[in-house]
């Protein structure tokens, strides 16, 4: 049997903490964020918002791999106004960051609230 080396195990994503400020809510996030672990994930971000918090502050020092899973969720939180902050980001994070805006596919428009998300 030949090994691609692909891994096809879904990741887990860890939320840490999760705190709020106001109507900030502040993640802190570890391990892997695919399409298929960011489910817990989109599900506090979707409780968020309907208990309407408006700004949101994912610390992803501790994510060790994302895909366009994690970038769903980028584009996702800005909608309607909603602010988005990437702190502490992990080299992983960064490197997603990076190819999205070379593919011409930014999370987030220059200038708008959510451009703190720009590589």
């Amino acid at each position: 049997m030949h090994d691609s080396g692909a891994d096809t195990a879904p990741g887990v994503i860890v939320i840490d903490s999760c705190t709020t400020l106001g109507t900030t809510l502040l993640v802190h996030l570890a391990g892997e964020i695919d399409r298929y672990s960011a489910a817990p994930l989109w599900a506090l971000l979707a409780s968020a918002d309907d208990d309407g918090y408006t700004g949101l502050v994912l610390d992803t020092s501790r994510v060790a791999f994302c895909d366009s899973g994690f970038l769903a969720i980028l584009r996702w939180w800005p909608r309607h106004g909603r602010r988005l902050r990437l702190a502490n980001r992990s080299r992983a994070v960064q490197r997603l960051l990076n190819a999205s805006a070379a593919a011409g596919q930014q999370p987030a428009h220059a200038g708008s609230p959510t451009a703190a998300v720009t590589p």
